[in-house]
């Protein structure tokens, strides 16, 4: 069996090409159970590798694979102990929401449009452990949304299709929406706080 490291592989795939077969389970006497479930067979499996992850990648393999509510136990010389897993959704809070969309008068960030259905968007990706804080939030239309899909604050805010669907921004958001890319570095030092807090 090939063992590969949380680096090997794309973390973005977690939850999306990446997804749960089973589980694995062993007992004391060191045999290992494969418990798949219903609808996969042995065959399904194909290639098995094993991924060996420190306590911080298991942390961010189970966020991205929409377990956000992840306690990470270590004993007193720092070695992982136990990973408690409560099974969330990754629903952000309406008042939080309403906020957002108030703080940044009801208008796509992106694009400038008014009066459609908004939606908020992470600016550190929430797959990459961006918080859902009002700081690492702004307001989006749906079809920006998903048009930024995955890419980075920073690639986004330098794409072509930014720079044409922001050409109706006020010059003020677009300076706003630049800004925000110096903000990343706090953001980013939030998450990590908030994770070793736990």
């Amino acid at each position: 069996m090939k063992v590969i490291k949380l680096d090997d592989i794309n973390l973005l795939d977690v939850g999306n090409t990446i997804g749960l077969t089973g589980s694995i389970w062993t007992n004391n006497e060191g045999v290992s159970y494969i418990a798949l479930l219903p609808e996969f067979s042995i065959d399904d499996l194909g290639e098995i590798q094993a991924l060996e992850m420190d306590a911080d990648d298991w942390a961010k393999f189970i966020r991205q694979s929409d377990l956000v509510e992840t306690e990470i136990l270590k004993n007193d010389n720092g070695n992982l102990k136990k990973v408690l897993v409560r099974k969330t959704a990754r629903i952000i809070d309406t008042k939080m929401q309403w906020r957002v969309f108030q703080r940044d008068n009801y208008t796509c960030r992106y694009c400038g449009q008014t009066g459609i259905p908004l939606s908020v968007d992470h600016v550190q990706l929430w797959e990459e452990m961006g918080p859902t804080i009002e700081q690492n939030l702004l307001t989006s239309c749906k079809k920006c949304n998903k048009m930024r899909g995955n890419i980075h604050y920073e690639d986004w805010i330098e794409s072509d299709v930014y720079k044409i669907i922001s050409n109706n921004l006020p010059e003020d958001i677009k300076l706003k929406n630049i800004d925000k890319i110096n903000e990343l570095e706090e953001i980013r030092k939030y998450s990590v706080n908030v994770l070793r807090s736990r």
